[in-house]
């Protein structure tokens, strides 16, 4: 995997939390008790967003750390 092709993921991944947290911004003014109702609910959608980039960030580290050690080369050669 590339490193430009490894950065553009998370980037991306980023870009559509960005967007579902303007919707849920945007809806939220709407419902029940409007703007006061979404402070109740920053804390769990920031968790779940910092939750998610951890995960990514896990994941993307895997990828280079697997690639750096050669273990990517070696994938579907054992003989049976």
């Amino acid at each position: 995997m590339h490193k430009r092709a490894a950065l553009a993921v998370p980037i991306i991944c980023l870009a559509i939390v960005a967007i579902y947290a303007g919707w849920a911004v945007h809806k939220a003014s709407k419902l029940g008790a409007g703007w006061a109702s979404l402070i109740g609910t920053w804390p769990y959608l920031l968790a779940g967003v910092a939750t998610v980039v951890a995960v990514m960030v896990l994941f993307i580290w895997l990828a280079f750390y697997s690639d750096r050690r050669g273990y990517d080369r070696r994938a579907g050669r054992d003989r049976r």
